[in-house]
């Protein structure tokens, strides 16, 4: 009886195996691995802007409205929910996604702001936390291309013949992931303003009055 038990686990095994169950396993544990790294990351960027906000406080006469733009986008941020359901709720990965971009955005404007105070540019506090920022940044960027590729394999293997069936029997969804576009805008360096605005064109001069004797020159009649 014992063998019989042993034969047909041994053929479920070599089954499950060969429809790619396995593989979705591994891949589902993958993908929730570099999902996880992603929100390690969001978040260390997260408990980094108050201490970020306190110090640009600091600065006399500082332009408040891009202060209140990155404490509300930090606030949005943090306030959602993230759960691994997320990763199959694409709805809810997109408002995720969505939230993070506003931060990113607002984090962008006020590195641009900053280059107009000098002083704040020379506090040794705010030099750390830009540092401390800036090397953030990159490591979510990296973070979410490994999510991406993680989830493209999974993606792969449940659009695949046969595994698709598979993915049929088991309800293995595809994943929403990153959009090309966004990952585009978010790792794109902040520009640079030094509030530069573009002048305005000197007027024209007044033309010359015709010498005395000399024939005048209808308007709109053009000149050689």
């Amino acid at each position: 009886m014992r063998h019989w038990f042993a034969l047909i686990a041994l053929t479920l095994s070599l089954t499950l195996t060969g429809c790619g169950y396995n593989d979705f396993q591994r891949l589902d544990e993958q993908t929730r691995s570099a999902w996880s790294e992603v929100l390690n990351q969001y978040q260390r960027r997260a408990d980094l802007v108050p201490n970020l906000v306190a110090t640009v406080k600091g600065e006399a006469n500082f332009e408040q409205e891009t202060l209140s733009r990155v404490i509300e986008a930090r606030s949005k941020a943090t306030s959602m929910q993230v759960t691994p359901e997320t990763l199959n709720d694409p709805q809810a990965f997109q408002r995720f996604q969505q939230a993070q971009g506003e931060l990113s955005s607002a984090l962008s404007r006020l590195m641009v702001v900053v280059e107009r105070y000098p002083d704040l540019k020379a506090n040794q506090g705010f030099r750390d936390l830009r540092v401390q920022l800036e090397g953030t940044e990159n490591r979510i960027t990296v973070a979410r291309n490994r999510y991406i590729q993680a989830v493209q394999q999974y993606n792969v293997l449940t659009r695949s013949f046969p595994t698709n069936l598979t993915a049929m029997v088991f309800n293995y969804e595809p994943k929403p992931n990153f959009t090309v576009q966004n990952e585009a805008e978010i790792s794109r360096p902040p520009q640079v303003d030094f509030g530069g605005a573009a002048r305005p064109a000197a007027p024209a001069a007044p033309a010359a009055p015709a010498a005395s004797g000399a024939p005048s020159t209808p308007a709109g009649t053009p000149t050689r």
